[in-house]
């Protein structure tokens, strides 16, 4: 059985930098990402979706540029799971925002840094410019993937994270983390 791939790879009319899709999301967060109509179906939401199933795969094929922003999403919401399980007792929903908000924000590196971990299958940014558009775009997208996650977690309302989400933090998509 073959991994998901992004329904986003055959968007036109997107800013790519690099080889990577800058695609718009539904978001309550400012930020420099292009907004995405309200009832339909954003790169997040599609990332969240994916996220379990294709966190079972080592292998991915990339069909497209939106694939690379799916990766990069996927393997966040990886390290999302992991920094909530070093928790020693189950955060509460608010102590999960806060924490997962500061890892959005944390510094990473970027495709053509040294130290990313799939530089082979990135193109890096052009110039300092184009690379500082990335990073930001890649912040604002950390951060309302991050939000739209602790709503998932801890959507049953019994305040502590689902165990059908927090089952996957010993998966690793591809066999890689962007943490360090």
């Amino acid at each position: 059985m073959p991994a998901y791939h992004s329904a986003f790879n055959e968007e036109t009319d997107v800013r790519l930098i690099g080889n990577l899709s800058l695609l718009p999301f539904k978001t309550k967060i400012r930020g420099v990402a292009p907004i995405a109509e309200p009832g339909a179906t954003d790169i997040i939401d599609e990332t969240l979706d994916l996220f379990r199933a294709n966190s079972l795969f080592r292998n991915f094929e990339i069909k497209g540029p939106a694939d690379r922003l799916l990766i990069i999403m996927i393997l966040f919401i990886s390290d999302c799971l992991s920094k909530i399980a070093a928790s020693r007792t189950p955060p509460t929903q608010i102590e999960a925002t806060k924490l997962l908000n500061t890892l959005a924000v944390d510094s990473f590196p970027l495709p053509g840094d040294a130290n990313f971990q799939l530089n082979a299958h990135y193109a890096a940014p052009p110039n300092r410019m184009e690379a500082d558009s990335l990073r930001q775009y890649l912040v604002h997208a950390r951060q309302e993937t991050a939000a739209r996650l602790v709503e998932k977690l801890y959507a049953d309302g019994t305040g502590k994270p689902s165990k059908w989400w927090t089952c996957f933090t010993k998966r690793r998509f591809m066999n890689r983390s962007l943490g360090n």
